[in-house]
């Protein structure tokens, strides 16, 4: 996702914008999974790419495991000004909407822009017609005091509901429409500074890959919405997702090396590797070096934890700057999309 998602912010925002990288997937899966434990490993493997979160247990994964920063940024005038594996804003959820009753919306829409006036803040817009909150509410009733917002301090609206691509699409056009945009550096629509979005329901790889598809289609940069994705990013997965196994290799019988290996007739792609491993990165990629042509010596792959021993104790730095993606990013924007784009300018 952070290689889809740089993709489409090389090809259509601003340089400046790839600063935001980080904050362009938000973890709101906590409450969606089986466990705390669960919550703690799989939100901490979105902190190696992202660093927004509302997962606690995550970051204190990345603390108490990986050594993560937590306190005060030693460099004075640095941002951030405080430490950790990730952040987060004040945003709404429903209750705190709905509460208020429907006729009461646009007064708990006013009240998050009062609570916080400085900073950016999130708002859940879908409670009953994120459309009329679009146009009546935030692009009209509230516009000024969306407008007269600090620099740096933009709105974010959330629209929560609907078909992704087309409802994240219309609220763009409305929120333009009625609040400002203009043309940027690429040749795309870029809303105010002021307001922002955010698409949080029913986020997986497919379906972010729409949305973005969509909505620079049709000519909006995509620095305009950042995403937030709960079950589809901590527990929508299983072994099969990335065909991951543990398996033997190679045996040890009466002092000589076996290779222990399977190779289905009936399913090739269940073919296992055999013999000793090494693993090395060439021109491409990692490749997989098997038996006679293995070369642990030069292996990537290093002994971490042996016979109870931790051999190895990797910080959350290491961590992280290994997952760093490469610029410009290997993913591929579909042609559909770009030709669209252009068809659009």
């Amino acid at each position: 996702q952070k290689k889809v998602i740089q993709a489409y912010l090389e090809a259509t925002a601003d340089d400046a914008a790839m600063a935001g990288l980080g904050f362009k997937l938000h973890d709101f899966g906590f409450r969606g999974v089986s466990s705390v434990e669960t919550a703690g490993i799989n939100g901490a493997g979105h902190l190696v790419n992202f660093i927004g979160t509302d997962t606690v247990a995550a970051m204190n994964v990345a603390i108490e495991y990986y050594g993560a920063p937590c306190g005060p940024n030693p460099t004075p005038d640095v941002f951030p000004p405080f430490l950790c594996p990730g952040y987060s804003i004040p945003a709404s959820e429903h209750s705190t909407i709905t509460s208020w009753t429907k006729d009461g919306e646009l007064d708990a829409l006013r009240n998050m822009l009062e609570q916080y006036p400085v900073g950016i803040v999130a708002c859940v817009s879908d409670s009953f017609d994120v459309f009329k909150a679009c146009s009546e509410m935030w692009g009209t009733e509230l516009k000024e005091l969306i407008l007269s917002r600090p620099a740096g301090s933009p709105l974010v609206v959330r629209p929560d509901s609907g078909d992704p691509a087309t409802t994240a699409l219309k609220c763009l056009e409305i929120l333009g429409e009625k609040i400002g945009c203009e043309m940027n550096s690429k040749g795309y629509k870029i809303l105010h500074p002021n307001v922002r979005m955010i698409w949080g329901d029913g986020i997986d790889y497919e379906s972010l890959q729409d949305i973005l598809s969509t909505i620079t289609g049709a000519g909006w940069s995509s620095d305009n919405t950042a995403f937030g994705s709960g079950g589809g990013l901590l527990q929508k997965l299983n072994r099969d997702t990335q065909k991951c196994a543990f398996k033997c290799s190679m045996a040890v019988v009466d002092g000589e090396e076996r290779e222990v290996f399977k190779d289905p007739i009936t399913d090739p792609g269940k073919k296992s590797k055999k013999g000793r491993l090494s693993i090395h990165q060439e021109k491409g990629g990692w490749v997989t070096k098997m038996g006679p042509d293995a070369d642990v010596a030069t292996s990537a792959i290093v002994p971490v934890f042996e016979d109870g021993a931790l051999l190895v104790d990797h910080m959350w730095s290491d961590v992280t700057g290994r997952a760093a993606v490469a610029s410009p990013s290997p993913y591929v924007i579909p042609a559909a999309s770009a030709a669209a784009a252009a068809a659009e300018g």
